[in-house]
């Protein structure tokens, strides 16, 4: 987000109306606790302690309470709620049961070719339990890992609730990954199934999702398959394979929940470092908290919402805000398959007014794409169902979000700019219903978190630039990074016991955060994090590349592009053959998501004398920056090539 775009932000304030401040679920929660108005609830919830024992005893269901809310003792391995004896799939579906959520409809599912879907709490109960018998069957229990690689379809929280009942730890791969992405993510998890689906449609294409993950189980330590018969397409079937519908069938309605400690696994995802080696983040069950507090009080959400986010639930936001919190909050939900724009531009306007949708919660690439289209598109169905609206993913500027606020909203539905990561669980900073918003700016920390913006030194710092840190611990943070304990001490925090977020951050005179992207060596593509080094690993993995570096350059609709500097091998012609080439094994390695957007042929990278790529130098190079002090580069002749290839090939332009 440019500087130009945070002065226009903040020249600009909106206010809450009287009616939603006063019917809102957090001024609900303060008149029972005798708190008088938000700041004091900023006050009071620094007792970070009391304020979460309070909340959880409206949100989570013991099977034995717990002795102490947080443990330090084994700080940064932070233990919540210690003791205490859980399952979040109990909140979530257990005891919805024999009460009238059990007859609501839980998701309203509609495929990309038009077809809906209606599953109740009771239809998602039997059919989580009939997979978790299955599950048993083939002699997953409490501990063992299971990885999912499946399209946006019911099945899949099906079977992340299926795992989670009988304390299986469950890592969900996103789909549009490849099938090596897959196979490193099935070797680093140790786990002994797979369960994934035949094919699936994007765009009006059959992705066969099968036979990706047959390469991948190769060389693998998974026993079964589940394939899950979705599009009717002809697959290969094999000896470890078995299909959904046969494992489940004879199988019974009821299936006893595994009572877990609070601190027991629930899940690994993995998200993109700083190095080639993606790390896979434990989130345990009493995450729960974290998500389903933040769900009703930032979102609001009643009894009678229709609430729908977005995005894929490969990602974390699909695991919180589509899977667990909603039903935890037993609220209904909108799934869908297939692509945001697909057949027309009005795809997710249309099911809007359709499905009578009063919450919508979206990424800022997804705004911006539909600004593209223009406002016609917008202008076509009646969403005057909706009341709120929200953003996640990564920072919007006052441009897309005036235009979200105008053109979806009417000018009457507040926008919740949410910012939070894999690593958070849940929102972290964000605004809440009651208070005033400033266009680009997630507002404040929630109650309960700790947020500051520090300076190279580590001194809070306001109206600059900073590494954003939390500084203190949150029931939903991960706890760790799978058998890589070391690397989460050292990765995230620092000897003051803060949390490194890896994002540059401001705080303006009222305490409002604006979050201006990432600080590490993370590319935020359309919302999705990809590490630099992950592509130059994949780049660099073909024959005819020597070199590679990877940088982001800002994106209109995206927030960032790829752009690869490529050595190549000796004897090795370049050209648009050798660049498509790369561009799809890039595919191939990790997905299409991860493919570059342009790839510039280079003789050598500017490097320290250490052999160090700096990308800092190649970005700047790259949009015409000053580069800087470049006193200590071994080769900086390498700086001037770049700048030439890059003003005779400018495929931006």
């Amino acid at each position: 987000m440019s500087n130009v775009d945070v002065l226009l932000g903040e020249k600009r304030t909106f206010y809450p109306s009287k009616e939603i401040v006063e019917n809102s679920n957090v001024k609900q929660w303060m008149d029972a606790h005798d708190i008088p108005d938000i700041e004091n609830l900023y006050q009071r919830s620094k007792d970070i302690e009391w304020f979460w024992g309070e909340v959880e005893k409206d949100l989570l269901t013991w099977y034995s309470p717990y002795d102490k809310v947080l443990d330090r003792s084994d700080a940064p391995f932070y233990h919540w709620f210690t003791k205490g004896k859980y399952n979040i799939v109990h909140d979530a579906l257990d005891r919805h049961i024999g009460t009238p959520t059990e007859h609501k409809v839980a998701y309203i599912f509609e495929s990309e070719q038009g077809n809906v879907t209606e599953l109740t709490y009771r239809d998602v109960y039997n059919e989580v339990n009939r997979l978790a018998n299955g599950l048993k069957r083939l002699g997953v229990g409490k501990g063992d890992r299971v990885a999912l690689y499946m399209p946006m379809i019911p099945a899949l929280p099906i079977a992340m609730l299926a795992c989670a009942r009988i304390g299986a730890v469950h890592s969900v791969v996103f789909s549009g990954f490849s099938s090596r992405a897959l196979h490193d993510r099935i070797q680093d998890s140790g786990a002994k199934v797979l369960i994934t689906a035949d094919a699936f449609w994007r765009k009006g294409k059959v992705i066969n999702l099968k036979v990706l993950a047959d390469e991948a189980v190769k060389d693998s330590g998974i026993e079964h398959t589940i394939c899950y018969q979705w599009a009717q397409y002809d697959v290969p079937m094999r000896k470890r394979d078995i299909w959904w519908h046969d494992l489940v069938a004879d199988q019974p309605h009821e299936c006893e929940t595994e009572i877990m400690d609070s601190e027991d696994p629930l899940f690994i995802l993995y998200t993109s470092g700083t190095t080639g080696k993606p790390k896979g983040v434990v989130h345990v069950h009493t995450y729960s908290v974290g998500l389903a507090l933040t769900l009703k009080w930032v979102f609001d959400l009643k009894p009678g919402d229709v609430w729908w986010c977005s995005a894929d639930i490969g990602w974390i936001t699909g695991h919180s805000y589509i899977v667990y919190g909603p039903l935890m909050l037993g609220v209904t939900s909108v799934l869908y398959e297939g692509a945001p724009a697909h057949p027309e531009p009005n795809r997710l306007w249309e099911m809007i007014a359709r499905h009578g949708i009063t919450v919508f919660y979206t990424s800022p690439t997804s705004i911006r794409m539909h600004m593209r289209f223009g406002d016609e598109w917008a202008k076509k169905d009646d969403m005057s169902s909706l009341r709120l609206l929200g953003t996640v993913g990564e920072p919007i500027n006052p441009e897309a979000w005036m235009w979200y606020y105008e053109n979806i909203g009417k000018s009457r539905c507040p926008i919740m700019d949410t910012w939070w990561q894999t690593e958070t669980g849940c929102f972290v900073i964000s605004p809440l219903p009651i208070m005033s918003l400033k266009p680009g700016s997630a507002t404040r920390p929630l109650p309960g978190f700790n947020a500051e913006v520090h300076d190279p030194e580590g001194r809070f710092v306001v109206n600059k630039g900073g590494s954003l840190v939390l500084t203190s611990p949150w029931p939903s943070m991960l706890r760790t990074l799978y058998n890589e304990s070391e690397r989460y001490a050292q990765h995230y925090w620092n000897k003051n016991g803060d949390f490194l977020t890896g994002d540059i951050a401001r705080v303006d005179s009222d305490g409002y955060f604006w979050v201006q992207g990432r600080g590490d060596d993370v590319l935020n593509v359309s919302g999705h994090r990809i590490g630099n080094s992950e592509i130059e690993s994949a780049l660099v993995s073909h024959s005819s590349v020597s070199e590679a570096a990877v940088i982001g350059r800002p994106d209109d609709i995206k927030g960032e592009s790829i752009a690869a500097f490529v050595v190549l091998r000796m004897g090795v012609e370049s050209g648009d053959e050798l660049r498509n080439t790369l561009r799809n094994h890039v595919g191939e390695e990790i997905g299409k998501i991860a493919r570059p957007d342009i790839i510039y042929f280079v003789n050598d990278l500017p490097k320290t004398r250490s052999g160090k790529i700096m990308r800092r130098v190649v970005r700047s190079a790259l949009i015409s920056q000053e580069v800087g002090d470049i006193s200590t580069l071994a080769n900086p002749e390498a700086v001037k090539e770049i700048e030439n290839v890059v003003k005779h090939n400018n495929y931006y332009s």
